[in-house]
């Protein structure tokens, strides 16, 4: 057995960080679900940059909408990328249809420039989850405590909801009730809500190489702890999550037909060479949760991962790091503060460079077409 699909025998789901046209379309994705148990996908702005950006993919679906007529960058993007995400929600339909909607979905995120605003949130998330017709559709939703505000009214709509860039334990909790309401709302209203699922997308790495610069600087005993935190911040949400679960206000939502919220690993690639290429992968693995994983460190795991359940073994020692942590006075909200500005940011500059490289493709494949 791949050691990719062994980790869904510990009630991890594994989903790809990653989504390429000639993916969907040489029966490579569909390979990694038949091979490595795959279940599900996610986009960001930075992976369509690279995507359609950086390769002659697209160039001919491109071409064709620049012919009939479509010169605008922002809009020859979103056609692009909705027939990505629509083909790979086609492709992971059946993993939906078997799983009960647990698993088979496929993210595409809103416009990253609506971050700090909920109206424009909401109305891109809404547009997007039209335009893309799919039930294993989520639309992501930066964790913002403006992007927290639309999740609670798109779940109450019923829209599936990747919340995505969270670093901090409040900010997971601020989405977690968001979700809750949106169920609770959704319920009051004589709605259904056995069919709505949200993730709640944990970012791991960025914390380690933002902490370990700042252990790195104060030095002494302060050592001991690089390459610790971010696994002792996740193991700790994840205990957050669990005591969600166990109270009366999920109990009562759950008896409704309400799945819980799963939390996602994000940014799992070791970014420190210096540590296991799968070590965030490995020391995160448990029961009612997803990583989403990147190529390199998929191929990685395939090679010499070791599967095996992690995430609630080490709560302990989780609390000894944190404790240690707020004991020597090391930044951890201020880090997580600050790469949540750092991300909204990257995925900024991301869609903007993805915006000038389409606009550069579309001049080069029909000139023609273009004012002079």
């Amino acid at each position: 057995m791949s050691a990719l699909k062994a980790i869904s025998e510990h009630g991890q789901s594994v989903w790809l960080d990653y989504i390429r046209r000639d993916l969907l379309l040489s029966g490579g994705l569909k390979k990694l679900i038949d091979e490595d148990g795959l279940l599900g996908l996610t986009s960001n702005p930075a992976i369509f940059e690279k995507a359609i950006g950086g390769s002659a993919d697209y160039d001919p679906a491109l071409r064709a909408l620049v012919d009939g007529g479509q010169r605008d960058p922002a809009a020859l993007y979103e056609q692009l990328a909705i027939e990505d995400i629509r083909q790979a929600a086609d492709i992971f339909l059946p993993v939906w249809q078997a799983t009960g909607g647990v698993d088979g979905y496929v993210s595409l995120e809103v416009a990253p420039g609506l971050a700090c605003d909920t109206a424009g949130t909401l109305a891109d998330a809404r547009r997007l989850w039209a335009a893309v017709r799919r039930p294993n559709l989520m639309i992501k939703v930066p964790g913002t405590a403006e992007g927290a505000v639309a999740v609670r009214e798109l779940i109450a709509e019923g829209i599936n909801v990747n919340v995505t860039l969270l670093f901090s334990r409040p900010a997971y909790l601020a989405v977690a009730e968001a979700y809750l309401a949106g169920l609770e709302a959704r319920l009051a209203a004589g709605g259904r809500i056995d069919g709505i699922a949200s993730v709640a997308s944990f970012f791991i790495s960025r914390i380690d190489a933002a902490m370990d610069a700042e252990i790195a600087a104060r030095g002494g005993e302060a050592l001991a702890l690089a390459g610790k935190v971010a696994i002792a911040n996740a193991r700790l949400a994840y205990e957050d999550y669990r005591g969600l679960c166990a109270g009366p206000r999920w109990q009562k939502l759950a008896a409704a037909g309400a799945r819980p919220q799963r939390l996602l690993w994000a940014s799992t690639g070791t970014k420190n060479p210096a540590y296991r290429d799968v070590l965030y992968v490995e020391e995160l693995i448990g029961p009612e949760t997803v990583d989403t994983i990147p190529p390199a460190t998929m191929d990685a795991f395939r090679d010499h991962g070791q599967p095996r359940r992690s995430l609630d073994r080490g709560t302990a020692d989780a609390r000894e790091v944190i404790a240690a942590v707020e004991r020597l006075g090391l930044p951890l909200d201020a880090v997580t503060t600050r790469l949540v500005g750092e991300g909204i940011k990257l995925f900024v500059d991301a869609h903007d460079q993805l915006l000038a490289a389409v606009a550069r493709k579309r001049d080069a494949l029909a000139p023609q077409a273009m004012p002079a």
